[in-house]
C-alpha cells in the first residue's frame, strides 16, 4: 500500500502542476495580447505626435523666412519697418520708435498729423514677418 501511495501522489502532483500551468497559459493569452495591442496603440500615438510635431515645425520655419530666404527675426522686422518709414512723405519730420516682440510691433513716438499716423500704421502692418501692430503714436511737434 505504502508502494501504491508512493507513486500516486507524484503522478496527481503533476497532473494537477500540469492543469495549472495549462490554466495558467490560458489566462495569459488574452494579456499577451492586450499588451500586444497596447504597443501597437502606443506606437500609432507616438507616430501621430511625430507627425504633428513636424508639420508644425515646418509652418514656424515657413513662417520665419522672408520671400527672399532671409529669417525674419524680430531685429530684421524693426529694421525693415525703419527702413520703409524713410520713404513715406507723411512720415517726414516725425519721430518713431519701432519695438518688436515675437512678431508683434509697437509704434511709439511722435508723427505730424493723423494721416501720418495711419501709415505708419499700415507701413507697419504690410511689412513681411508682421503679425500685428500696436500704435501708441502721438500726434504732435517731433520732439
Amino acid at each position: 500500500m505504502k508502494t501504491a501511495v508512493w507513486i500516486a501522489v507524484p503522478a496527481i502532483a503533476l497532473l494537477t502542476l500540469a492543469s495549472t500551468s495549462v490554466s495558467a497559459r490560458a489566462m495569459l493569452a488574452p494579456q499577451e495580447k492586450s499588451v500586444g495591442e497596447k504597443t501597437k496603440d502606443g506606437a500609432e500615438k507616438v507616430k501621430d505626435a511625430v507627425v504633428k510635431g513636424v508639420t508644425v515645425a515646418a509652418e514656424k520655419t515657413k513662417d520665419g523666412l522672408s520671400k527672399t530666404g532671409e529669417v525674419m527675426t524680430d531685429e530684421w522686422i524693426t529694421g525693415r519697418i525703419h527702413a520703409r518709414f524713410v520713404d513715406e512723405d507723411l512720415l517726414k519730420g516725425s519721430n518713431i520708435s519701432v519695438d518688436t516682440s515675437k512678431h508683434v510691433v509697437t509704434l511709439t513716438g511722435t508723427v505730424t498729423g493723423a494721416a501720418g499716423r495711419s501709415k505708419a500704421t499700415t507701413v507697419a502692418r504690410g511689412t513681411e514677418g508682421v503679425r500685428s501692430v500696436v500704435n501708441r503714436l502721438t500726434i504732435g511737434p517731433k520732439i
